[in-house]
């Protein structure tokens, strides 16, 4: 059975830093494509950053670029997304999500289409507010 826990979120002022982690059981993500999403009040889940083939290569939606980075520890079955320079606009429920590789063309595919991804984990509450 596949799980992923997603921790690490919790309430920061703008422009304060926080990094989530989402770790798997059941499954070797160095092996899937991962993606960090996000569900804010009365709006839809946007993806934020996805990573594919697990190549380095990443894509970040337009809202985060810059300060937001998704990595992954292998030797952890871990994924991360870093966040930086946090805006009250980040308020959400923040999701990691995994599915194979071969279900994604690109790394924004994978981001467009949250409704396509397979495993999800619970999601991690992220208030960014002074």
């Amino acid at each position: 059975q596949v799980q992923l826990v997603e921790s690490g979120g919790g309430v920061v002022q703008p422009g304060g830093s926080l990094r989530l982690s989402c770790t798997a059981s059941g499954l070797t993500l160095d092996k899937y494509a991962i993606g960090w999403f996000r569900q804010a009040p009365g709006k839809e889940r946007e993806g934020l950053s996805c990573n594919v083939n697990n190549d380095g290569s990443s894509y970040a939606a337009d809202s985060v670029k810059g300060r937001f980075t998704i990595t992954r520890d292998n030797t952890k079955n871990t994924v991360y997304l870093q966040m930086n320079n946090l805006k009250p606009e980040d308020t959400g429920v923040y999701y990691c999500a995994a599915d194979h590789p071969s279900a994604f063309a690109t790394n924004q595919r994978m981001c467009s289409d949250a409704k396509d991804v397979w495993w999800w984990g619970q999601g991690t509450q992220v208030t960014v507010s002074s």
